[in-house]
């Protein structure tokens, strides 16, 4: 992973007022975590954010293409933006990128929350003396962002309600994707797009949000639908509007509300709102709007308790970043598959790490010995002494699948645990974590984040295409380091998880038929995954999982002739079978992002 600090970009935000604000970084996470947070916040990047937008964005002869479009659908959408003493710059700007919208049937519904400010008034006369689709309501009241946009609300006539923040800008084809995705599937209730941040002067874009689709344990952990969001007037009506009590974190508490009720929820992976930077802004300062968070944490305790869902959440050291802690539901027996050749030092030290960092005590461990040749392996069966530990024996060629399917014909357990012998567990909680995960009735599998001993990042999930057919990401980034988003170190659905260390219920194993036993070595625990996700079940990675794995940097090669044509032929198996998502991209990720890096470089088309 590459941690070398962009020493330019960073001198060019040094400022009175950024030295103040890294002292209040400094003394929030402290030096090492300040470290890390400058270290990530001014990576260097291979490729430059903005010579790659210039690339991306349509052309002025796309926009005008776009402009004389004409939809089968093509509903009215209205724009909703409270405002309070804007800037003049920064109010033109936003109402005029409504203007500039390539789809014309908009309107721009603005609440105006000091009616008192001559300036702001004169400026949103002007506008709506010159285009009929803007609109203002006063707001002398001024109770709040929500009650102001509950506002706007009641003066807008579309079928479609778009968010937009008085100080932001749209992309000016935004609303043309946004009308194309509903003419595509036409029962959409809710959709977000991508987004990055824009300078104060708007001659800088950075910090691009390339946005996974759906994923509902991420949106748990994380706003990060955010900005641009569009949905049913109708749904947001039906589930009441903006809520008051929710301020800071109203949209938050909107989305979550209205995707406990929406139907199908679409994702546009394209960079269509620039969220502006200033010093106002919690875009430049999150630590400006604590009481923010209060409200994000309130937004998600209270949909957990919605959905009948018993869960603890609390604010990690990352503002505007949750982790939701489920609560665990009685004591089923876990059974943990262990398959095993010699190397009994190495078993071992998995063993004991069990049994001296284990506060669940309902699991039972299943050693399923394949092919050892050395005496001292078997005189070390013979000692095992625990009687929670059982060594079955599998005698035909080596099979990953076969053996942990023999393994699970064998297992009492009502969860299924599938653990390498080179796995070392280092916290106490970490089998009760899996469990009040893989206990979600919407839950298939939850898989872990695996380090190497050098406290560098072995496994934190996996993405579908990496490599060409599947591969690990951030890979190689030190212990404490987030990557790119956070999205090392929060909850969220994914493809696939590494059997390495994967929990799975037992009916859920025995309904996708097991391991596919075609798949002797390579992607079987991926086809796996992919085949619990086909039957609608949820993949979670839960980072706060943390063990070691003892698997060489440095593995032997598919060198031999017998061992490449395996391999290939796996490859043509997991082409054949999984071609859509291979095609189409991983919902996990995000069509912009590099197939050939795992550290969510951007993709070079």
């Amino acid at each position: 992973m590459n941690n070398k600090i962009d020493y330019v970009n960073l001198m060019k935000k040094v400022s009175p007022y950024n030295i103040k604000k890294g002292i209040l970084y400094l003394r929030h996470y402290g030096p090492k975590g300040f470290w890390i947070k400058l270290t990530e916040r001014f990576q260097k990047s291979e490729i430059d954010y903005k010579e790659w937008l210039e690339k991306n964005m349509p052309t002025r002869q796309e926009l005008d293409r776009q402009a004389k479009h004409k939809f089968k659908y093509e509903p009215k959408i209205s724009i909703l933006v409270p405002v309070y003493n804007t800037p003049e710059t920064f109010l033109r700007q936003m109402i005029e990128s409504v203007q500039k919208q390539t789809y014309e049937n908009w309107e721009l519904c603005i609440a105006n929350a000091n009616p008192g400010n001559e300036q702001v008034k004169s400026i949103l006369k002007e506008y709506t003396e010159n285009d009929a689709r803007v609109k203002v309501t006063d707001v002398p009241e001024n109770e709040g962002i929500a009650q102001n946009t509950n506002k706007a609300l009641k003066i807008a006539e579309g079928a479609f309600i778009g968010l937009l923040d008085h100080d932001d800008v749209l992309a000016e084809n935004a609303l043309y994707e946004v009308v194309k995705e509903l003419n595509k599937v036409v029962d959409t209730d809710v959709i977000y797009t991508d987004e990055d941040k824009v300078s104060t002067a708007m001659d800088e874009y950075f910090s691009p949000n390339f946005k996974p689709d759906f994923n509902l344990d991420m949106l748990r952990s994380n706003n990060y639908f955010c900005h641009f969001f569009v949905a049913k007037k109708e749904l947001i009506e039906a589930v009441g509007g903006f809520r008051g009590e929710y301020n800071g974190a109203q949209d938050y508490d909107l989305f979550l509300r209205c995707i406990e009720k929406a139907e199908r929820i679409g994702h546009i992976p394209k960079i269509l709102y620039h969220w502006r930077v200033h010093q106002e802004s919690t875009a430049d300062n999150p630590l400006s709007k604590m009481y923010a968070y209060d409200a994000g944490q309130k937004a998600i305790e209270q949909h957990l308790k919605r959905c009948g869902v018993m869960a603890k959440v609390s604010k990690t050291e990352n503002l505007g970043f949750y982790r939701v802690k489920y609560q665990q539901e009685g004591k089923p027996l876990v059974s943990i598959l262990i398959p095993n050749k010699d190397q009994k030092e190495i078993l071992d030290q998995c063993l004991k790490s069990i049994e001296e960092h284990t506060d669940y005590e309902n699991y039972e461990i299943i050693i399923i010995e394949n092919n050892s040749t050395e005496k001292e392996t078997f005189e070390y069966y013979k000692r095992i002494r625990n009687p929670k530990i059982r060594v079955i024996e599998w005698k035909d060629e080596f099979n990953y699948s076969a053996i942990n399917n023999y393994g699970v014909r064998n297992a009492k357990g009502e969860y299924l645990l599938f653990l390498n012998n080179d796995i070392e567990v280092i916290h106490s909680d970490w089998l009760r974590e899996m469990l009040s995960n893989c206990q979600r009735e919407e839950v298939g599998a939850v898989g872990v984040k695996l380090y190497y001993p050098d406290n560098t990042v072995q496994h934190a999930g996996v993405i579908v295409g990496i490599g060409g057919v599947a591969g690990s990401v951030f890979v190689g980034l030190k212990r404490g380091y987030t990557g790119y988003m956070h999205r090392a170190s929060i909850q969220q659905n994914l493809s696939a998880v590494t059997a390495a260390c994967m929990m799975v219920k037992k009916s859920v194993f025995e309904e996708v038929g097991g391991f596919e036993e075609k798949l002797k070595v390579a992607f079987n625990d991926i086809d796996f995954c992919l085949k619990i996700r086909e039957k609608g079940y949820l993949i979670v990675y839960d980072p706060y999982v943390e063990l070691y794995h003892y698997e060489s940097k440095t593995r032997g090669a598919e060198d031999t002739t017998e061992k490449i044509r395996r391999f290939q032929s796996e490859i043509e198996y997991m082409r054949s079978h999984w071609n859509s998502i291979l095609k189409n991209g991983d919902p996990a990720y995000n069509p912009n992002l590099s197939l050939k890096k795992w550290d969510y470089s951007l993709r070079v088309n």
